[in-house]
């Protein structure tokens, strides 16, 4: 189940994070400490997001009224779940993610990498691309990314844990299935669309430098450049 915000208020999912990607168990998490080492900015406004508190929505005593709707037990503590966990962590049960018997801050909530892909060796490509940039002031091709492993299509990922229920237009439905749906309360409906663009359900973006170029980029790439601000320096 979901509590996270990438999209409406409340959305619980009993499912593991269930990734589409091609060859996405050939790569390792590393968490979002590393990603954070650069990416103050993004990381900063991340914080401030349901994503970021999604495991703690889990926890005994919270999101009460919502968990009542649905059938469940706001008394019980659902933060151990292996049907709840996947989509409230990053990387669950798989290498370099988050593990319930071995938890780590770092891949506590959704996370950088629940988004973008496990990042470990996609993270070394940036390091040495903007190694370049700064040197030469040279672009590196984005498709050197998705060779290693980033992602750039992100419907998806949402999907998978907010489309994730019994009579789901979505194809890619799968046992256990969330409570949280529609019929339960409308708010559980996922538009990608819309909840993209929501500065409370996604971590503020921020002009990119030119390291890297070309495709693959969203959907959404170019008009949210158009209107992004710069990063801070700090």
């Amino acid at each position: 189940m979901t509590l996270s915000r990438c999209v409406p208020p409340i959305v619980f999912c009993f499912a593991f994070f269930i990734i589409s990607v091609s060859a996405a168990d050939d790569f390792e998490y590393d968490g979002r400490k590393k990603c954070s080492g650069c990416h103050k900015s993004q990381y900063k406004s991340w914080k401030q997001t349901g994503h970021a508190m999604a495991l703690e929505s889990l926890r005994a005593g919270e999101k009460t009224e919502a968990k009542e709707k649905a059938g469940l037990d706001p008394a019980k503590d659902y933060s151990e779940d292996k049907k709840c966990v996947g989509c409230h962590t990053t990387g669950f049960d798989m290498e370099g993610g988050y593990e319930i018997e071995d938890p780590s801050k770092y891949t506590v909530g959704v996370g950088c990498e629940s988004c973008h892909g496990p990042g470990k060796k996609y993270r070394r490509s940036h390091r040495k691309a903007s190694d370049q940039f700064d040197k030469e002031k040279k672009s590196t091709p984005r498709q050197t990314l998705a060779d290693a492993g980033e992602e750039f299509e992100f419907i998806e990922r949402c999907s998978s844990c907010h489309m994730n229920y019994e009579g789901s237009p979505w194809s890619g439905t799968k046992e256990p299935y969330t409570p949280f749906t529609p019929k339960v309360d409308p708010k559980y409906s996922f538009d990608f669309e819309k909840y993209v663009r929501d500065e409370k359900a996604m971590h503020k973006h921020f002009k990119l430098t030119g390291v890297f170029e070309g495709p693959p980029q969203p959907a959404f790439h170019k008009e949210f450049q158009d209107t992004a601000e710069s990063a801070s320096a700090e």
